[in-house]
């Protein structure tokens, strides 16, 4: 079994939450990676506009900090969304990341959007596994030397949770890769939110869209492979995807797109369980946690440290005022919220075909570095 090294919220003067951190990846071993000169990606999720579950910058901080005196050329990431908004292109992404508190003044390194200015900027990783042949894996992601995962632990509307997984297998992938994630169809054009400026004509590869005598975007299909590069360079929303229903079979891209993130490279993964909002950090609002705040876990397995997350959020009470509307303290104990939450989507089909592809293990023994 992996181990998953974990410890709760409780401070006292002279041993703060971030000393706690810093206290918990060493016990949990990451410094047994080599640091020294590598490009360190410190993948995170930076929050919408309006969103404020995301992690605190101080964590961050403090983490990258702690990488740059074992030589670490760290930086901060993530890649662009495929939904048109503030993360969308690297000039927004940036300004996001900054007005949410990762900016030069706040951590000692760079803010680097991994997929690049118009989030077509990427690297194809080789997989071969089942659904995907290859990974679109932002470039920045791709060519770091060394992974390290900060994960906001929370509720899914599709994943049924996101955590290390979600974080580095949907957050590392390109828009391409993003569709591919999301959709096993070919795009579509929304002629009324179309503007002509004919972007998606100029940057497709296959030679499948053109302008038509309404001046509108149109796709020939029998010309289009389904890259999804209209997707990445519209910025009106007029290219779109057509949304792949099955919950499971996403599970399953976003632990192929993982296993690309992190082929052949050291790797290491932290969790905030805290600030449980039950929807992803993508929307640009977080309604009420829905559990009390549980602690910080980190390891070298992804897998195990998601289920070991989903598993201390499933054992935590509910919280009265949260979505899941308890009516009295402590009730829905033992219970899995996340399938409450979102009852279409099984969470632990995915944390399985993970582990089937050698991801990780779903088996792990939970050390409190505390003993509480």
């Amino acid at each position: 079994m992996s181990k998953v090294y974990f410890t709760d919220m409780r401070t006292k003067p002279g041993r703060n939450l971030l000393d706690k951190l810093e206290t918990l990846v060493r016990k949990a071993g990451i410094e047994q990676i080599d640091f020294k000169d590598k490009f360190t990606a410190i993948k995170i999720h930076f929050g919408e506009p309006g969103n404020l579950a995301f992690i605190r910058h101080n964590y961050v901080a403090r983490l990258a900090q702690f990488l740059q005196k074992k030589g670490a050329k760290a930086f901060v990431t993530d890649s662009g969304t495929l939904y048109l908004g503030k993360r969308s292109n690297a000039v927004d992404h940036i300004e996001t990341a900054f007005g949410n508190g990762f900016n030069p003044v706040s951590i000692p390194c760079p803010v680097i959007i991994a997929d690049g200015l118009k989030a077509i900027d990427y690297q194809e990783i080789p997989l071969d596994l089942e659904y995907c042949k290859t990974a679109k894996i932002g470039a920045a992601i791709a060519e770091a030397d060394v992974i390290i995962s900060m994960n906001h632990f929370k509720g899914h509307e599709q994943a049924g949770f996101g955590g290390a997984l979600k974080n580095l297998g949907m957050g590392s992938a390109s828009r391409q890769g993003k569709l591919e994630l999301h959709s096993s169809s070919q795009p579509v054009i929304d002629a009324a939110e179309c503007t002509s400026c004919g972007q998606c004509v100029k940057y497709c590869a296959s030679d499948a869209i053109h302008l038509n005598v309404n001046k509108k975007a149109e796709i020939d299909y029998e010309k289009c492979v389904g890259c999804g590069q209209c997707v990445a360079v519209c910025q009106f929303d007029a290219a779109q995807p057509v949304w792949d229903n099955s919950t499971d079979i996403l599970n399953y891209k976003i632990a192929e797109y993982t296993t690309a993130v992190l082929k052949n490279k050291p790797h290491f993964h932290v969790s905030f369980i805290m600030d449980v909002s039950p929807n992803c950090d993508c929307w640009n609002c977080n309604d009420a946690a829905i559990v009390p705040n549980i602690g910080m876990a980190a390891s070298f397995d992804p897998v195990a440290l998601d289920k070991a997350c989903a598993d201390l959020v499933s054992q935590a009470p509910a919280n009265v005022n949260s979505m899941l509307n308890v009516n009295r303290p402590g009730e829905l104990k033992d219970v899995d919220k996340f399938k409450l939450i979102h009852p279409n989507t099984d969470w632990m089909a995915g944390l399985k075909y993970a582990e089937k592809i050698g991801l990780g293990s779903i088996g792990y023994e939970l050390i409190d570095i505390y003993g509480t």
